[in-house]
């Protein structure tokens, strides 16, 4: 499809009062949970709009139950969006010569364009974000003025400059922006899987578990990720108090959440769980400890109490946002977010005792 020869003016293309909207924010699991927000205030705004939401198949979970039809009337198996709209580029780039590749391309863009949006918005920032926006039809393509990927805006008709600090915040400049008035935050809706909510439900009663904490050991890189073995000697110690450690899993990170199972004398136990399942049982946790990671921001989204261990990457950003947490970081890491496999030498600083104290402090507050 061929692209505008030159970038749109920033003032062109004002929707008054959009009654069809299209969201973009394709991945990764946190991004999708930090832009949550942004559209359950647009939704708020706009209770009568359609609002459809591009997204890789991997995430949909986060938007709705993997059984609900995609397109039609909301529920609380799809409480947020009228229409979501899955795309698989991780398949597509690997296979970008195949006419099979090309034709669901197609058939993508022909859906998109089906729907008729008035308002794009592109929380994502990136060239197959800002593409899909594009493909859409929209008259109106709302995104950053410095997007993740700068080519991204040659595509925006109208470009924000982002306000706040936290990604969150900056999202909801986004909002504001489309609904051209300020916007008060709302939380995050996310599905309710009445089969996810068995098993979780089913396996408690069978381990006879009432109250517990999830912990999270996996990260996206090696800098972000403090040691298997304290995790278990955290486990040790909140077990002592009458909590059931619980540790999720993600995938390959199999042998890591056995070594906290080792290092935790037995005290904690490894879930290998489906996205709609982890939603299951954090709801229910009273606790989550873990990094800067998706099963974090899940766990914040939900209103769970939060003990969040960071290192190279910057909590004021990427931290955990409307629920009751402590963040414990050591002056002397950096921000970057550079995927160094070596776990960063200030997150090494924090030590068991910290993370135990502060997961006491938590549940104390959460009985009062």
């Amino acid at each position: 499809m061929d692209l505008p020869a030159t970038p749109a003016s920033s003032n062109s293309t004002v929707v008054p009062d959009p009654r069809r909207l299209l969201v973009m924010r394709l991945g990764s699991m946190g991004d999708i949970l930090h832009t949550l927000p942004a559209v359950a205030a647009l939704r708020r705004a706009y209770p009568e709009a359609t609002i459809g939401w591009v997204v890789e198949e991997r995430w949909a979970e986060l938007l709705c139950v993997l059984s609900e039809p995609r397109f039609g009337p909301r529920s609380p198996r799809r409480p947020l969006v009228d229409c979501v709209h899955t795309v698989d580029t991780k398949r597509w780039r690997t296979a970008l010569l195949s006419l099979q590749t090309w034709e669901r391309i197609a058939a993508a863009g022909s859906e998109l364009r089906a729907h008729r949006y008035e308002i794009a918005a592109d929380f994502q920032g990136a060239v197959k974000s800002a593409l899909c926006a594009y493909w859409s039809g929209a008259p109106a393509i709302y995104g950053f003025a410095q997007p993740r990927e700068t080519v991204a805006s040659m595509l925006y008709t109208r470009r924000v400059g982002a306000r706040g600090i936290h990604i969150i915040e900056q999202n909801l400049s986004l909002a504001e922006a489309v609904a051209r008035r300020p916007l008060p935050f709302a939380p995050a809706e996310l599905p309710r899987d009445e089969a996810a909510d068995k098993y979780c439900a089913d396996w408690l009663l069978r381990q006879a578990i009432e109250n517990f904490l999830v912990m999270n050991p996996g990260a996206g890189w090696g800098a972000k990720q403090w040691p298997a073995e304290r995790y278990g000697r955290v486990a040790r110690q909140l077990r002592e108090d009458g909590l059931h450690p619980l540790i999720n899993v993600g995938p390959g990170e199999e042998l890591l959440a056995r070594a906290v199972e080792g290092a935790s004398g037995g005290t904690a136990r490894v879930l290998n769980l489906s996205l709609a399942q982890l939603i299951a049982f954090t709801r229910r946790a009273r606790l989550f400890i873990g990094g800067d990671t998706g099963p974090m921001h899940l766990a914040a989204s939900l209103g769970v109490p939060v003990v969040a261990l960071f290192g190279p990457t910057n909590p004021a950003r990427n931290g955990p946002f409307g629920t009751r947490s402590v963040v414990l970081r050591s002056p002397s890491s950096p921000t970057s977010h550079t995927r160094r496999a070596e776990p960063d030498p200030g997150l090494l600083e924090i030590g068991v005792d910290q993370v135990t104290s502060a997961a006491r402090r938590l549940l104390e507050v959460s009985r009062g």
